[in-house]
């Protein structure tokens, strides 16, 4: 399993807005190929957060790419910067 990190910024007042249109995109993110899961986490005061994603995929594919790339522009205007996703093997997942 890998896991792709993207840090993002948001600019301040937009969380509601931004979580609104991420519950909207919801079947979308969950539809990208290789996708396992998804866990977005944000600091209220700073507006810095974190998607963490788990797929099956070492690679994205150009035309995942693509899509992550469009799911991004819906959350434009309310980005500081475009935000960069690492890649990462999983070590471990472990749940309770």
């Amino acid at each position: 399993m890998y896991a792709r990190i993207t840090p993002y910024k948001m600019k301040p007042g937009s969380k509601a807005a931004a979580t609104k249109i991420m519950e909207s995109l919801k079947d979308k993110i969950m539809a990208l190929p290789g996708q396992k899961s998804f866990l977005n986490v944000m600091n209220d005061d700073e507006g810095s957060g974190y998607v963490i994603s788990t797929t099956e995929l070492a690679e994205m594919s150009p035309e995942t790419g693509e899509k992550v790339k469009a799911l991004w522009s819906a959350f434009s205007e309310y980005l500081v910067d475009e935000p960069k996703a690492h890649s990462f093997t999983v070590i471990a997942n472990w749940k309770a």
